[in-house]
């Protein structure tokens, strides 16, 4: 039988939270040790299977676990730093990280197993090594457009997958992040340049997360689409990834790593 993996969920109270632990329960092989979140959720009891636990304001120093993160960047720096002293492992799923930010987590990776990206579900990560190869074979003869749809309530934009989708081309490309990024076009921007990958972002209703990665080249064009239906595909890719991180050594790892997609 296969051990089990103690994980602990921050932001228990939001729909992230919830669902993720609507994932827990229903998975035989993961138990709950802790839920964190922010006043005034704290001491609040939240029922988990036969038993009830509440809400508390920091990580527990109960037995190692994998904290679950999908909470806001500062919240998500602060956690990594408790992580660390406690010798938990991490799941970070936090949008809206700035390079500072991913600093802190990339050093406290030294000392824990960290598996971090912007968007935890199977899809997704498919699509991101999909993403790659099409634009290894076409490389700069195809123009790139990504357009991304969610929600009104999102505060980033554009959202963290379509930057992952955007890195995901120009690494095929063999260029930096953040080279040739056109955030929306408005007015005269001219014609397109070469080598660009313009990234859109629509916010609007109850969208999950809609993502298109347009390639167009001269008489024909590729499209390649991820539609997530619900937070369920994220919830699940994140206990996935927090049986993987339960095992691994200190490091950050991406969701592929988890898939078998890379070595």
């Amino acid at each position: 039988m296969r051990a089990m993996t103690p994980i602990i969920i921050c932001g228990a109270c939001g729909r992230m939270g919830r669902a993720i632990l609507e994932a827990a329960a229903a998975d035989a092989t993961v138990d709950v040790t802790g839920l964190v979140d922010v006043a005034p959720y704290v001491g609040s009891p939240v029922a988990f299977r036969n038993r009830v636990i509440p809400v508390q304001a920091g990580l527990p120093r109960s037995p190692k676990s994998v904290v679950i993160d999908f909470t806001a960047p500062a919240a998500t720096v602060a956690l990594v730093h408790e992580a660390a002293v406690h010798g938990h492992a991490m799941v970070i799923g936090t949008t809206g990280l700035e390079a500072a930010h991913l600093a802190e987590i990339e050093h406290a990776a030294r000392r824990i197993a960290i598996v971090r990206s912007a968007n935890m579900s199977t899809g997704m990560n498919v699509l991101l090594a999909l993403v790659r190869r099409a634009a290894r074979a076409f490389g700069d003869e195809a123009d790139v457009e990504i357009l991304e749809a969610h929600h009104s309530g999102k505060k980033d934009a554009p959202s963290g997958s379509a930057l992952q989708l955007a890195d995901a081309v120009n690494e095929a490309r063999g260029r930096s992040s953040g080279d040739g990024y056109v955030f929306g076009r408005q007015g005269m921007p001219g014609e397109r340049r070469r080598g660009e990958v313009g990234i859109h972002a629509i916010r609007g209703g109850d969208i999950v997360g809609d993502h298109t990665v347009l390639f167009a080249l001269g008489g024909e064009r590729v499209e390649l689409v991820h539609r997530a239906h619900s937070r369920e595909a994220f919830a699940l890719g994140a206990v996935r990834a927090a049986k993987f991180a339960a095992t691994a050594g200190p490091g950050l790892y991406p969701v592929s790593r988890v898939l078998g997609l890379e070595a």
